[in-house]
């Protein structure tokens, strides 16, 4: 699991956020590629944030699923989930996916930048156009 989360206390600071499945190593990291410091043998603010997101737009039980976390018995949660994971003493893992993650990030972003249009824009396009046989 892993993405793009504010920072609380900067507008212009995101952190680089992730959780490995079954695992549950974690990395943490700014957008200047420089360490968490709430990350420091134990989830961050932001990892929560990003958990409890991942439970918004999926359902605490896929992403329950996806990550390999036992959940106890009752309906699972963001901070259920978080608990179970915390509690199997995860590590902090590598963050050499971050530049990767945050470029991504980029440039979904510049979309909200351009003209309200109809036309198709290529890039953002499944299946290319093909081309009439002669």
């Amino acid at each position: 699991l892993q993405g793009v989360v504010s920072s609380g206390s900067d507008i212009g600071r995101v952190y680089v956020s992730s959780v490995a499945a079954r695992t549950y190593a974690f990395a943490c990291s700014t957008n200047n590629n420089r360490p968490c410091g709430g990350a420091r043998g134990m989830f961050c603010k932001h990892i929560q944030a990003l958990v409890g997101e991942a439970v918004l737009q999926y359902g605490a039980e896929r992403v329950a699923r996806y990550l390999a976390v036992d959940t106890p018995d009752g309906e699972p949660d963001a901070r259920s989930l978080t608990a179970v994971m915390t509690a199997a003493r995860p590590v902090l893992g590598d963050s050499s996916s971050a530049a990767q993650v945050f470029s991504r990030f980029l440039r979904q972003l510049a979309y909200l930048e351009l003209d309200a249009v109809t036309a198709p824009l290529p890039e953002m396009q499944w299946f290319p156009p093909t081309r009439a046989v002669a």
